[in-house]
């Protein structure tokens, strides 16, 4: 390995079977066992599962009966998703002790910009080994590390060695890596992407420097041109340290296979309102531009966009409009998940209609609801149907930060 420095260094840390890992650490007849976690007792599809248990070929998405059969000592786990937030954070504040350069790519990963800090701590490599030391002291787990110079070719690089694994690539050797690696192992590029690159003979990231940059950029605008250079090991996306303004702001659940019962529905739709407006609250954000639907196997979502009046972030409000827009789409058909999501959130006040006027002993007794909720917990006061919510526990989202608006489950 060179000791030159490099121009540009960056370390992905890869968590391994993060939420598994988490409760294998803290329930010793766990460990070296097949777990699967799910959500809550009654969730029928794993979120993740351990490595013990994948070499069985269960995966995330699977539904439990079908993991069972093929790896019947499985044992189901019951998501916890403070206990795996409180592991990240600490992760996450122990990584920033390298590097104030560090973008927090989700909950169990987390990219380093350490090209500044050679001169003071020393080759990637070596930084790289003292973030998986600074990890395990934090947590008492262990990660996957990739170093390269851009943060596509990291990514790859941590997926090589999984679990515990360490993979280099200096800048200078990642185009010739990638050359015969196919283009849609590299993150960001799916099937659809992939499609239109077979389309154009690009099968593999090598055949990409035959294509000109333009045809990407035509098609896909900006995005197009960063998949042309991620394919050569040259990635330009740099670190981003800062939490962008929410362009949306939603929550979801997956509810029953073919539920078909209004009143279960309703519950489910009263459950995310609720959490949508307290989250709206907490943050300062107002939004007046709603979708709320319900997901349907063939037909997808089955729901619309509405307006309320004001912008609102009051949870029986934002109820009200989605009960409507659900009811002028759905006809009983089966649906088995639901989701609501404020299209246009922001924060500060807005202009007020002279002929309407906020209801503020509403909004006075959010705010105590409010803040009983964050000393007592959760829901401690509630809509009555929401008080008995045992079936619908909370999940981590998919942008989870820990700071800011993404801070959520």
């Amino acid at each position: 390995m060179s000791n030159r420095n490099w121009p540009r260094a960056i370390i992905l840390v890869d968590m391994n079977a993060f939420f598994a890992s988490v409760e294998q650490r803290d329930h010793l007849p766990w460990r070296g066992r097949p777990i699967a976690i799910t959500n809550g007792k009654q969730g029928s599809c794993i979120i993740t599962s351990s490595y013990e248990a994948r070499a069985f070929g269960v995966k995330t998405g699977m539904r439990l009966y079908e993991a069972r059969r093929l790896c019947p000592d499985l044992i189901q786990v019951p998501a916890d998703p403070k206990r795996y937030v409180a592991a990240s954070r600490a992760i996450m504040q122990a990584l920033s002790a390298l590097t104030p350069d560090m973008e927090v790519f989700s909950i169990d990963e987390a990219f380093l910009d350490v090209t500044r800090c050679q001169w003071l701590l020393g080759s990637p490599e070596k930084i790289a080994r003292m973030a998986k030391d600074l990890v395990y002291e934090a947590s008492g787990l262990l990660c996957s590390v990739g170093v390269s110079g851009d943060k596509t070719t990291a990514k790859f690089a941590a997926k090589q060695q999984k679990p515990d694994g360490f993979t280099v690539v200096p800048p200078w050797e990642a185009k010739a890596r990638l050359k015969w690696v196919p283009v849609t192992e590299l993150c960001g590029i799916k099937s659809g992407i992939g499609g239109f690159l077979a389309k154009h003979g690009v099968l593999r990231c090598g055949d990409m420097e035959k294509v000109p940059i333009s045809i990407l950029a035509k098609r896909f605008g900006n995005l197009g041109r960063r998949i042309w250079y991620m394919c050569q090991g040259a990635d330009p996306d740099p670190v981003h340290t800062e939490i962008a303004t929410p362009k949306s702001m939603g929550h979801g659940k997956v509810m029953p296979p073919n539920t078909r019962d209004p009143q279960i529905i309703q519950t489910y739709l009263m459950h995310m309102c609720e959490k949508l407006g307290g989250r709206l609250r907490q943050h300062g954000f107002r939004a007046q531009h709603f979708f709320a639907g319900i997901k349907h196997d063939d037909w997808g979502w089955l729901g619309g966009v509405g307006k309320t009046q004001l912008p609102a972030n009051d949870g029986k409000e934002i109820y009200q409009l989605g009960l409507f827009l659900i009811e002028q789409h759905w006809r009983g058909e089966p649906v088995y998940q639901i989701q609501v999501t404020a299209l246009d959130p922001f924060a500060g006040g807005e202009q007020l209609d002279f002929f309407l006027e906020r209801d503020q002993k509403r909004e006075k007794l959010n705010s105590i609801v409010d803040d009983i909720n964050d000393r007592f917990g959760e829901f401690t006061i509630a809509p009555a149907p929401l008080l008995l919510r045992s079936s619908m526990p909370n999940v981590i989202a998919p942008a989870w930060k820990p700071d800011g608006h993404r801070q959520t489950i």
